[in-house]
Formats: C-alpha cells, structure tokens, sequence
C-alpha cells in the first residue's frame, strides 16, 4: 500500500496556487533553521496575485473570512513549494498563528483560522497537518487584508 504524500493529497483537492508573494518591507517570506521553516505572516493571495481586502464584520462576514484564511494558507503553500520545491519536504505543523482583521465585537476568529487549519490538516493529514494554534483579533491589518497568518514547520 503506497503512503499518500502531501503533494498528491493536495493535487486531488483540485485547488490552484497563487503566485508566492515578494516581501512587502523588510523581511524574508521564509527561514529554515535545522529541521524547522519558518513563515513570516501571509496575506490572501489570489490566482491572479491580487489580496483580498476586508474587515471582518464590517465589510465581509465570517465565511467570506474563513475563505480568506484558506487562500492565506494556500499563499503559503506556495511559498513552501516555490523555496523548497516540494510539499513533500515539510513533516508537520509546529503552529499557525492567525491574525484576523475584524470589528470589536466580532467573536469567532477560530471559526475564521480553521480556513488555513482545515487545508493544512487535508495536505499533510490530521496527525502532521494540525498543530498548536492561537487566533487572534487586530483592530487593523496591512492593506486592509482579512488575516494574516504565520507558521511553523517541522522539515523532513
């Protein structure tokens, strides 16, 4: 019985990657240090290299937010598979950071960051693909974005 990889889980979900982001200031997308990868914080990257914008609560609900979450996870799929060249080379998730863009009295940011969770949990599988995580709400986030979320990675 052949072990299913991260990249053919993620080739039968039948979802795009966008293109990986340049850095927007002074930073590196991604540090490999031993056998951890760091990502710095990703935005919701779309096919078309465009961010999707909103306040969550305000100009967008909590679908369209957790939908944000999932394209922030697959921005940083892409990072993974444009510096390292595989999905394969990543082991597990150490811990996600989710940052959500929303109103005072919005409530739900775990609902929201289970977008990114959720990918990340069918790519590398529920027993590598989930793991420690905090979500949290910012009154503002750059350019407007609805999350912003960054990881940490075990390398094989």
């Amino acid at each position: 019985m052949e072990i299913e990889s991260a990249e053919s889980r993620f080739k039968a979900l039948g979802l795009t990657l966008p293109p990986a982001p340049k850095p927007m200031g002074v930073y590196i997308p991604y540090l490999i240090d031993g056998k951890h990868l760091y990502l710095s914080g990703h935005g919701p990257v779309t096919v078309d290299g465009t961010l999707l914008t909103g306040k969550v609560g305000r100009d967008i609900d909590k679908d369209e937010a957790k939908f944000a979450a999932q394209q922030t996870g697959l921005t940083m799929l892409s990072t993974i598979q444009a510096h390292l060249g595989s999905l394969n080379k990543v082991k597990r998730v150490i811990k996600v950071l989710g940052m959500v863009n929303s109103t005072v009295d919005f409530g739900e940011h775990p609902f929201v960051i289970n977008g990114c969770s959720e990918l990340f949990a069918k790519v590398w599988g529920e027993e590598n693909g989930i793991g420690t995580r905090s979500a949290v709400g910012f009154g503002s986030l750059p350019g407007n974005i609805p999350v912003e979320i960054e990881a940490l990675f075990e390398l094989v």
